[in-house]
């Protein structure tokens, strides 16, 4: 007997014995459901999550003025750096030849008193100068009006966005501020846009915030030096580390650094939230391979407790193989064939099913993405094989070691 004649017998004992064949198939097919479905949901998950903090900066990275501070850890006095001017930063934006979106943005101040005919705020509203990229790059949804244009930012028009808890102080529970005019610090300025509640999710209170032409802001600081930041946003996360080395050589020629000299600038990659989202969801990962590994555990008990079986019903059919010339090689490889033929049966099962269920669950938890892991679905089937193996070797191995003429006499 060769191999695929073992291949073929493997199959015929398969179809002979269909309902048990059916019954271990589906042990082990609700195990690489659970295995797959459990993964699947999670890659979902991931996909939708990292669409939605593409938006909130884990596509991004910001560049900024150095924090001079003195002296460093080891006390050593450092060399005072000048903080990035307005100049430089439009420079970088008209110069900086990676496809992306930059932002530009400076805080005037966060203890401004703002006025709407007789009502007036607290005075500490944030009050930011920024230019027409800042809204999205920032996850900002506007809720009524509309964003800066290009030509307000460029010749600094008094327009404004403000925030939506700032709006309902100064215009009711029902903000409708758009088209109408606020003050702070002396000057007057047109609401053209309201933005969406953002809630404490973020770092800043985009909430009780006014967002300005940076100009104008540059203009309302009277002298005083503001420090500008730049936010970058690349579209393909793969390109951010080679995106960050063109724009620390484009800086360093704008600021004139030296070779030897460290940066003048501060350059960061926005990625603590993409880190906390991988160790969360690798977490989950390890969850589901508990669920599975326990449940394909179960599975493997029970396929060898049936092989088992499987080799006491037909001992007899062992010793006419083995009395027609069947080495022991060739019993080994029937038994283990026929055990792996049963966990593939259920491994594609289990991988289909584990597909649905898994974009089942990510659609109830309101994410639409369809996701067909197939990483998942080749470590499903490995382990189905695994399994096979496992399970269907010590059966096996008992059988390859039957006496042929007592295996002959049993009945």
């Amino acid at each position: 007997m060769n191999l695929v004649e073992n291949i073929k017998e493997g199959l015929r004992s398969v179809k002979a014995n269909m309902l048990r064949s059916v019954l271990t198939a589906l042990i082990v097919a609700i195990g690489i459901t659970s295995l797959v479905g459990i993964l699947t949901a999670i890659d979902g998950i991931e996909y939708s999550v990292n669409e939605s903090l593409s938006s909130l900066g884990v596509n991004t990275f910001d560049i900024y003025s150095k924090w001079n501070r003195g002296t460093n850890q080891d006390g050593v006095k450092e060399k005072v750096r000048p903080r990035l001017t307005l100049n430089e930063m439009q420079k970088f934006i008209d110069q900086y030849a990676v496809p992306s979106s930059i932002s530009l943005s400076a805080r005037l101040t966060n203890l401004a008193e703002v006025k709407h005919g007789s009502k007036k705020t607290n005075p500490n509203v944030d009050i930011r100068g920024a230019n027409e990229e800042y809204v999205p790059i920032k996850g900002l949804n506007i809720l009524e009006g509309r964003n800066f244009s290009r030509f307000e930012t460029q010749f600094g028009s008094k327009v404004a966005v403000i925030g939506y808890k700032l709006a309902k102080e100064l215009y009711g529970e029902n903000p409708n501020p758009v088209n109408t005019e606020i003050s702070f610090k002396g000057t007057q300025f047109k609401v053209i846009g309201l933005l969406k509640e953002k809630g404490d999710f973020s770092d800043n209170n985009y909430d009780n915030m006014v967002i300005i032409p940076i100009l104008v802001a540059n203009q309302m600081a009277e002298g005083q030096p503001l420090r500008y930041g730049l936010t970058v946003g690349i579209e393909d996360m793969k390109q951010v580390e080679y995106a960050m080395g063109e724009a620390t050589g484009l800086m360093r020629k704008i600021r004139q650094d030296r070779v030897e000299e460290p940066n003048s600038f501060e350059i960061e990659k926005s990625e603590t939230l993409a880190q906390e989202m991988e160790s969360i969801t690798s977490g989950l990962r390890w969850g589901g391979f508990g669920v599975g590994f326990i449940t394909l555990l179960g599975a493997s008990i029970a396929l060898m407790n049936i092989m088992l079986v499987s080799v006491t019903e037909r001992t007899r059919e062992v010793g006419v193989r083995k009395a027609l010339g069947a080495t022991p090689l060739r019993i080994r490889q029937q038994f283990v064939i026929e055990a792996i033929v049963v966990c593939l049966l259920g491994g594609i099962g289990g991988v289909i099913l584990g597909i649905l269920v898994g974009n089942l669950i990510s659609r109830a938890i309101g994410i639409s993405a369809f996701v067909v892991p197939w990483l998942w679905m080749m470590v499903g089937m490995l382990i189905c094989i695994f399994v096979g193996l496992l399970s269907g070797y010590y059966p096996a191995h008992k059988a390859s070691k039957l006496d042929p003429i007592e295996s002959l006499r049993f009945e």
